[in-house]
């Protein structure tokens, strides 16, 4: 995990650790070198300070509830009552390449990166940048992506995640101390110790921090409940879709260094649907959103599957991720495949299909 230069221990309040997934030691994995990215040849950008990619788990006795989805590509134009099929995208995190070879296995880009897909719909659930080496380049590509998908019928929308607040934040607010409820923070700091990359910094332009500012927290989509964190903090901002989506729009245009950072922290909430009581979380949010599931990113399934290494089991068996974790008495839906910890980026069909 990225640490920055020179930050203080003052920095690393408690929201942070919370925030932090902690790096662990384990072996790289080779880089996919397919078409798209600049750094596709091997070549890492300047100012790209990798991250562990690999999570040491706990061996797995089955594959419980996490759902091997059928990958290939699909019958994107297929329609129904005019929509065509949708797709998800859990957490990106700058690994392009990883994100192009997703989606052409969904058969929803051709080679050259362009839509192929009709009237098809595909939401990214947030988290594009930071730990990977081309944030930008996905934020370039989802954009593009975007107007492709509306020429031909379809739509390829965002939402949006904690790291799209934690590099808005950096931008706009740097240095500047925010009250963090647990000492003194600020933005650059926390970007620079959950995996921010200069490149991006470097690259960011202000399409992109228009483009990101703008994006929904949360939508509806066939019964599906579509957000990025595993929180019930949704409901601090509102009671229905629009007003939560225009009140965090709204906290944004304010420009307020507190106000942003306290979004942010709520964003980095987690795990809320995990234990016992998340059925119960789950239905709260249901019952004031609508829908019948939620699906989330955010939390990587290992995570959620209390997996998470030990000195006993960093050497042992390791869950190899295969498609979304379904839990909370299948009523959400884990999206997080844990590209940046050696798992894998998942672009998945709804409704899921064993």
């Amino acid at each position: 995990m990225t640490q920055g230069a020179g930050l203080e221990p003052a920095m690393r309040t408690a929201t942070v650790r919370e925030f932090r997934v902690p790096p662990l030691p384990a072996p790289e994995r080779a880089h996919d070198t397919e078409q798209g990215s600049p750094y596709s040849s091997g070549e890492e950008p300047d100012g790209y300070t990798p991250t562990q990619r690999d999570l040491p788990v706990i061996g797995h006795g089955g594959p419980g509830d996490t759902v091997v989805v059928r990958t290939g590509p699909e019958a994107a134009a297929e329609s129904e009552g005019g929509l065509g099929p949708l797709f998800v995208v859990g957490d990106v995190h700058g690994y392009l390449d990883e994100l192009l070879a997703a989606l052409r296995a969904q058969g929803l880009i051709d080679d050259d990166a362009s839509w192929t897909a009709g009237n098809a719909r595909l939401w990214f659930l947030g988290d594009f940048t930071d730990r990977g080496p081309d944030g930008i380049g996905v934020i370039d590509l989802v954009m593009r992506l975007s107007a492709e998908a509306a020429a031909a019928g379809g739509y390829c929308k965002a939402l949006m995640g904690n790291h799209e607040l934690l590099l808005l934040g950096a931008k706009r607010f740097g240095d500047t101390p925010v009250n963090s409820g647990a000492g003194t923070a600020t933005f650059q700091a926390a970007w620079l110790l959950n995996g921010g990359q200069k490149a991006d910094m470097d690259r960011l332009q202000d399409v992109h921090l228009q483009w990101m500012s703008r994006l929904d927290a949360i939508e509806l989509e066939d019964d599906h409940l579509l957000m990025h964190s595993d929180t019930t903090a949704y409901l601090d901002y509102g009671d229905s879709l629009e007003a939560v989506n225009d009140t965090v729009r709204e906290t944004l245009t304010r420009n307020d260094a507190d106000e942003c950072w306290d979004l942010f922290r709520k964003f980095t909430k987690r795990f809320a649907f995990r234990d016992e009581s998340g059925p119960q979380a789950v239905q709260e949010l249901l019952g004031v959103f609508g829908g019948r599931h939620v699906v989330h990113g955010h939390s990587p399934i290992p995570y959620l599957l209390g997996e998470v290494g030990t000195e006993d089991g960093a050497d042992g068996p390791r869950t190899v991720i295969e498609g979304p974790h379904v839990y909370a008495d299948g009523l959400a839906i884990a999206m997080d495949g844990g590209v940046t910890m050696d798992g894998k980026l998942l672009v998945v069909r709804l409704p899921l299909r064993g």
